[in-house]
């Protein structure tokens, strides 16, 4: 059974969000109110535009929606959906948007779901827009995507005794998608980074608590990996497997490792980032100093 892990982020001062992968079957949540063992996730029915009633996750006076504000955001997001999904070569999951007019903050949130269901709250959306601009927010929907790919392809391949396998490759994943020509199609990294850094909050060093998402460089570390993945079109198992050949390795001491021989050319054009990767990992490159990395 999938583990369910949150992803949390840390925008300005004190505004706190979570980005997170959810299993129907069995939850955690850091709010002592919320926990609930092995609840079962009742969730409105599809016609529905508009649902008073969210989930466990969500403030009980939170509203389910169709739409942002505006149209403009809601057909970004929309189209960044449609493309995330598409260049893996999927259908659309279920897009959703959470607002609560009462209480804003509680939807600084945004919750992947393996019912096929991502849920977006309006104030990490405004947040992340006023803050860092649009591929802020393309970035959390591709990361929060990056678990649908592990509900329907069983991933990660690696598996550990914390969240930390699944909450780094989803990064890999968005930093992968914010590459690509037929995702976000940025070829410049510092805009990624600077979009990074905003997006999340830089790990932690929990390295035993099962919700342990990573390290912060270690989490640089990933979505730089997935970023440099991007050169390549890979398919979500193949990514899987590059992911983690190259990261296990950074992590544990042997990125100077054999020859990746099912993929050459690939191995070819990593193997020069390796060392690179491992000053990520290790703090030698700073987080100032990974905003400028080309």
């Amino acid at each position: 059974m999938k583990r369910n892990f949150n992803f949390c982020l840390l925008a300005g001062a004190m505004a706190v969000l979570s980005l997170t992968a959810c299993n129907d079957d069995n939850f955690e949540t850091t709010s002592q109110e919320l926990q609930t063992e092995n609840a079962k996730i009742e969730q409105p029915g599809e016609i529905e535009k508009i649902c008073a009633y969210v989930d466990q996750y969500w403030s009980s006076t939170a509203v389910l929606t169709t739409a942002l504000q505006n149209t403009t955001d809601t057909n970004f997001m929309n189209t960044q959906m449609t493309r995330i999904a598409s260049m893996w070569g999927r259908s659309n999951p279920t897009l959703r948007f959470v607002n609560d007019p009462s209480n804003y903050n509680s939807t600084y949130n945004a919750i992947s779901y393996s019912t096929g269901k991502i849920y977006y709250g309006f104030a990490i959306y405004y947040d992340a827009k006023a803050k860092g601009g649009d591929i802020v927010n393309a970035m959390i929907l591709a990361h929060e995507y990056g678990h649908q790919l592990q509900y329907i392809f069983n991933l990660p391949s690696v598996n550990e005794s914390t969240a930390r396998p699944n909450e780094l490759e989803a990064d890999g994943f968005a930093g992968y998608y914010l590459r690509r020509p037929n995702g976000y199609n940025q070829t410049s990294f510092a805009q990624i980074a600077a979009a990074y850094e905003f997006a999340q909050s830089i790990g932690d060093y929990q390295t035993t608590s099962p919700g342990h998402h990573g390290t912060p460089a270690q989490r640089r570390s990933a979505v730089r990996l997935g970023f440099l993945l991007g050169e390549y079109s890979l398919s979500a198992a193949d990514f899987d497997y590059n992911f983690f050949y190259y990261y296990q390795g950074v992590l544990n001491g042997t990125y100077k490792m054999s020859k990746n021989s099912k993929y050459p050319e690939l191995d070819a054009y990593m193997s020069q980032y390796l060392e690179e990767l491992r000053k990520i990992q290790t703090g030698e490159i700073s987080a100032e100093e990974f905003k400028q990395l080309k």
